[in-house]
């Protein structure tokens, strides 16, 4: 069995773990600086009034008054959520994070532990804690899962079983289907508003109509596509902050706090000399709320001045004065060095080249960005048959 586990309007709840009083008044998570003023999560009692996420703001202010916007918190919703995820793996899950608020682990392995699959997702729901508002969702397929957790209810597992699959996603709406708003909006024109109704429709006609994204949409509203749980590996939490007396807001006091934040992380026994690939870069902000900022390294380094050049510009995008600069090691590259040759063999050079470029990806698109493109039907007249499209675990 796959397993998802979802809280929703984790953002707003992390956000809300130091306001606990306005969880049960009208408030809702509002844009980030420069961002279009749509707001995000509600509370219950804001959409009791109407409010919505996704309303814009005046939209919104007019329906409720007395709404209260909450300003995003990134920083601590990241901070939350691997406290979660660590959790689950102190229980025995292995966790693949989808996006915060909703990761999916396999059962077949935890089962046994807990005496059956009903008790390891409760023990999993135990695990994360009622304060967080989760419900499980649980399926041989991975969609079905997840559309199985969008139904159940606050602290609920909810288990559909093989057989019952299709006829469970028959009714649910297209919005859970992870595909472009351009072709649902296409569907819905055509009439087809619910998964069972894009089931019954003909594959090919589907892939002739909306091409790969939309054959992929058919074998998931039909149950056909099973998917697959890659856990995430295990690190050690690599993180250093540095906490100001008073608000900060010049460039250069920054960059030598940077400065700090590296010479610490770089000397961090836990690194083992490995190199660095991917980081993280977060600050709070003065009139509350905080900033954070993910850098992918085209190539895997320990420079300091490297380092420091790729960060150091991201500062100058703070959109207010700070009083805390973090910086937190996301991923670390597998090999403590490289082995330099007298004499490459000939094409070696090109396929380090290759293999690095898909660590990179997958480091900065998540681990199924990476794809081959495997034959199955050569012989169709239909382009989007013949092939299809498999993450690679290489």
């Amino acid at each position: 069995m796959i397993a998802c586990l979802f809280i929703p309007g984790f953002e707003l709840r992390a956000a809300l773990r130091d306001r606990p009083g306005l969880a049960v008044r009208p408030a809702a998570l509002g844009p980030a600086a420069g961002e279009e003023p749509v707001l995000g999560s509600v509370t219950a009692a804001a959409e009791a009034a109407g409010v919505q996420p996704g309303m814009r703001m005046g939209e919104a202010l007019s329906l409720c008054p007395e709404l209260v916007l909450v300003e995003q918190d990134p920083a601590a919703a990241e901070h939350e959520w691997e406290r979660l995820l660590q959790r689950l793996e102190d229980s025995g899950f292995a966790v693949e994070s989808a996006a915060v608020g909703c990761v999916y682990f396999e059962t077949s392995g935890i089962e046994r532990l807990y005496g059956g699959l009903e008790p390891a997702l409760k023990r999993a729901l135990a695990a994360v804690g009622p304060v967080w508002d989760a419900r499980i969702g649980a399926a041989e397929r991975k969609f079905a899962a997840l559309a199985a957790v969008n139904v159940a209810r606050s602290g609920q597992v909810l288990i559909v079983s093989d057989r019952k699959t299709r006829d469970f996603l028959a009714p649910l709406p297209l919005t859970l289907l992870p595909v472009d708003p351009e072709r649902r909006e296409e569907l819905e024109e055509l009439g087809v508003r619910r998964l069972g109704q894009l089931a019954g429709l003909p594959g090919a006609a589907v892939a002739e109509r909306l091409g790969p994204d939309g054959r992929r949409a058919w074998s998931l509203a039909r149950g056909e596509k099973r998917g697959r749980v890659r856990a995430r590996k295990v690190a050690t939490e690599l993180a250093e902050r540095i906490e100001f007396p008073e608000a900060v807001a010049n460039e250069l006091t920054l960059r030598r706090a940077l400065g700090v934040l590296l010479d610490r992380l770089l000397a961090r026994p836990e690194r083992g000399d490995r190199a660095m690939r991917k980081l993280a870069l977060s600050a709070k902000l003065v009139g509350g709320g905080s900033w954070r900022r993910t850098v992918t390294l085209r190539e895997a380094t320990a420079a300091r001045e490297r380092l420091r050049i790729v960060l150091g510009p991201k500062l100058a995008e703070l959109p207010a004065p700070i009083t805390r600069l973090g910086l937190e090691v996301v991923e670390l590259a597998q090999s403590v060095g490289r082995q330099l040759e007298l004499v490459q063999a000939e094409g070696d050079e090109l396929r380090s080249h290759l293999s690095e470029g898909l660590r990179q990806v997958r480091a900065g698109a998540g681990s199924g960005a990476v794809c081959s493109v495997v034959e199955v039907a050569p012989w169709s007249r239909i382009p989007e048959q013949r092939a299809l499209l498999v993450p690679r675990d290489d």
